[in-house]
């Protein structure tokens, strides 16, 4: 640039082209520029100068006050009125965005770095634009409203209009300086998918491998579904709590007595339950059934005792009456409960069917005994006059030790100890073997029998003692809580 086309030369100001001069000397020239029409001459935005950097200010020697390119969009911007003193101005541009003019007056373009050519060259981008419509720092406008006041898109219309509405946009951005700005954001033609469809993508989603068909996500799909299923089932099979049954004792109304001693009682000794539920199991209480009650019938049966609960205790009690293994009581006294045989003999088949595990305490191993054809010891100390004292007055810590026989699986649930010692609280005992059981263990002094097992059912254990005394009783008796865990661990593996 010379001093005769330096716009803020006072000796010479520049001549505007005219359109057939631009026409005739740029046939590369975009149409939008060959339609453009002609603009008056004593606008300072038409220079050649302005065009090529629009930060240039015209200066007159005739206004004191320097003047800069008015905002577009106002009527100083529409190139038909002469600039506005009053109108906000954009400040002077640094000096690395266009040719500067050195104090002696030489062209400086020379001097330019090639930083400050290549900035000067690129295409102005949507902030730059934005940032060059607000003339006073201020934060662009967000509403197209705002824009519209701005100056940008008011040829046009609103930002983001496809088409001639784009455009118009970019016609209005750059109706003050005379090209064609590009618009602040970008608009898709229908022709094409748009960025991040699965159109174009290859037709599908970028999360899917490469060469997955129908098939294959389908295969992918069911696998999981049957994981979680199979998670379900799991913790329904490991993780839901047991629910144990345990037999009831009965009191009998006695003669002539008033209050609870003249009705039918059915109740747990504290003990037993403690025992089991020390486990985290549910304990419940199974009464006797009766469905042709004259006061309150019902259709509940020992049966569905026996399909919702996981496993049975046969608690300790009265005498196993000798009606029930088809003989006759040698005294008065060993009448036995004969209400209670029959109510758990049911009880025990219905959890026999069902295949749940049953474990029978003092009395409840001899019922075990009498439920598959075996018999018994009325009185050890008539029967067996040479058999050590198995009842005292001390009840539960009168004691004996145990020898297991070859092949006990009892032995082999419990832990290895040199004199394994359980209670004895019980003057009957098994005297004939029923069918399909073995003796587990019996007492080391005179061999009556005191565990048994049914070996035709996962478990089907009876325990002569009663192994919810012995921690109580003392350290030296036995620990049957091994006995216990397995025979719980049987109720969670058939419990379905």
């Amino acid at each position: 640039m010379t001093d005769a086309q330096d716009p803020k030369s006072p000796q010479q100001p520049s001549k505007p082209e005219s359109d057939t001069s631009k026409s005739a000397t740029s046939p590369t020239a975009p149409a939008s520029e060959a339609h453009e029409p002609a603009k008056h001459s004593d606008s300072p935005a038409d220079s050649p100068a302005t065009r090529s950097s629009e930060y240039v200010e015209p200066a007159s020697p005739a206004t004191p006050r320097p003047t800069a390119k008015p905002v577009a969009g106002t009527a100083e911007g529409s190139g038909d009125m002469p600039p506005n003193p009053d109108t906000l101005t954009r400040p002077a541009p640094p000096a690395e965005q266009g040719s500067a003019v050195r104090a002696d007056g030489s062209d400086d373009s020379k001097a330019e770095t090639p930083a400050s050519a290549a900035k000067s060259a690129r295409p102005a981008s949507a902030a730059e634009v934005a940032s060059d419509r607000n003339p006073i720092g201020s934060p662009v406008p967000k509403s197209g409203d705002d824009v519209k006041a701005a100056g940008v898109g008011s040829a046009g219309g609103n930002i983001g209009e496809t088409g001639a509405g784009a455009a118009g946009a970019a016609g209005g951005a750059g109706g003050g300086s005379g090209g064609g700005e590009p618009p602040h954001q970008p608009s898709f033609g229908g022709a094409g998918p748009r960025p991040g469809s699965p159109a174009s993508m290859g037709g599908q989603p970028s999360y899917l491998q490469a060469g997955d068909s129908p098939w294959s996500v389908l295969r992918r799909i069911t696998s999981a579904r049957f994981r979680a299923w199979y998670d379900r089932a799991g913790q329904r099979i490991t993780q839901r709590t047991l629910k144990i049954g345990i037999s009831a004792r009965i009191f009998h109304p006695e003669p002539g007595s008033k209050g609870l001693r003249s009705k039918t009682l059915q109740y747990l000794e504290e003990s037993i339950a403690h025992w089991v539920m020390s486990r985290d199991v549910l304990v419940f209480m199974i009464p006797t059934v009766d469905t042709q009650g004259l006061l309150h019938p019902s259709h509940i049966r020992l049966h569905d005792y026996a399909k919702h609960l996981d496993g049975l205790v046969l608690q300790g009690g009265a005498d196993v009456s000798p009606h029930t293994y088809s003989e006759v009581a040698t005294r008065h006294e060993w009448q036995g409960d004969r209400m209670r045989d029959m109510y758990e003999l049911e009880l025990l088949h219905e959890f026999v069917e069902q295949g749940k595990p049953i474990l029978g305490v003092c009395r409840g191993c001899q019922l075990i005994n009498v439920a598959f054809g075996g018999t018994l010891h009325q009185d050890i100390a008539t029967d067996l006059p040479e058999a050590i004292p198995h009842v005292t007055e001390t009840y539960e810590h009168n004691r004996h030790t145990l020898t297991f026989p070859e092949g006990s699986s009892l032995a082999q649930m419990l832990a290895p100890v040199d004199v394994p010692i359980v209670n004895s609280i019980h003057h009957q005992s098994v005297k004939t073997l029923g069918r399909d059981l073995s003796v587990e263990a019996v007492c080391a002094e005179d061999g009556v029998v005191e565990a048994i097992r049914y070996r035709k059912a996962p478990f089907v254990m009876g325990l002569q003692w009663h192994p919810e005394f012995h921690r109580a009783g003392g350290p030296e008796f036995l620990d049957c809580t091994p006995v216990l865990d397995n025979f719980l661990r049987a109720a969670r593996e058939t419990r379905f």
